[in-house]
């Protein structure tokens, strides 16, 4: 039997329509099952890019029957197919308690039946000058940080959540990997500029120093005259090489994880039991 799980990335190219959005997020989740994926992960803010209207469309998403929690399980269902969400707005807790003025930025992961099987809120919000078209970037004026790491059981094997930001702090990423990850997951919305500076480099140096497989997942083009994002979806292997990669624009990169080859390397090399200084 064959070590190797095939898992899709879906990037997207999102704007502030929600149908469209979600047509798009339809035809490519198709077009993962068709090729042979296990597992399909969506970009963050994959529904619904920043606007205005977030609030209101978390206020939807408090029950699964939500717009976008109740399309996420129709289409897992319908394709048989585990689904990681990229990331969309719920304006609650886990513990189910209401966020006044504000949303979270939440990751579900769905079983092949339509099941929620796992929630992630984005505990690092960008706030953050970039030298581009729209300069400023406060998340934190509508989300409200989550707080736990989540690692869930996968078919492809257990999987550690991170949305986008969360990628310039390594100290969740060596958490995940305590608590037992194999791959993770990066849903994002990379700016183009930060991307070109930083997104590969901080993508394989989580993998090198977890040895981890990652799967990253952007938002891969212009959506609005002063938004642009910078693509370049990829997987990477535990060693730290890119082993599947696009560039801008909406497709479906698909690659295979072999967890072996990461049980070998760990074997090999066990830097997770070398640490001396705490966490």
């Amino acid at each position: 039997m064959s070590s190797t799980k095939r898992v899709a990335a879906i990037q997207m190219v999102s704007g502030s329509d929600l149908e469209a959005n979600l047509a798009q997020a339809r035809e490519l989740l198709a077009a993962a099952r068709d090729g042979g994926a296990r597992v399909a992960v969506l970009p963050e803010n994959f529904a619904l890019l920043h606007t205005p209207g977030m609030c209101d469309q978390g206020a939807l998403e408090i029950t699964s029957s939500g717009p976008i929690r109740g399309f996420l399980a129709e289409q897992a269902r319908e394709l048989g197919l585990w689904i990681v969400g990229g990331s969309l707005p719920v304006a609650a807790r886990p513990d189910g308690s209401l966020i006044p003025d504000r949303v979270r930025a939440t990751c579900w992961v769905l079983d092949d039946q339509g099941r929620e099987v796992g929630r992630y809120d984005k505990i690092h919000l960008f706030d953050a000058e970039v030298a581009d078209a729209q300069g400023r970037y406060k998340e934190s004026d509508t989300f409200e940080p989550g707080d736990s790491v989540v690692v869930v059981d996968t078919p492809v094997g257990r999987l550690g959540l991170s949305i986008c930001y969360d990628l310039r702090f390594p100290e969740l990423y060596r958490a995940l990997a305590r608590e037992g990850a194999e791959w993770v997951t990066v849903p994002s919305a990379f700016t183009y500029r930060t991307g070109e500076a930083h997104w590969e480099p901080l993508l394989r140096a989580r993998a090198i120093e977890n040895q981890l497989w990652v799967c990253a997942v952007d938002q891969g083009g212009q959506h609005s005259a002063k938004r642009r994002t910078w693509g370049h979806s990829m997987v990477i292997d535990p060693w730290g090489s890119v082993v599947a990669q696009v560039e801008e624009g909406a497709q479906v990169l698909f690659a295979d994880m072999d967890l072996e080859q990461q049980a070998e390397l760990r074997r090999q090399m066990p830097v997770l039991h070398h640490r001396r200084l705490p966490d």
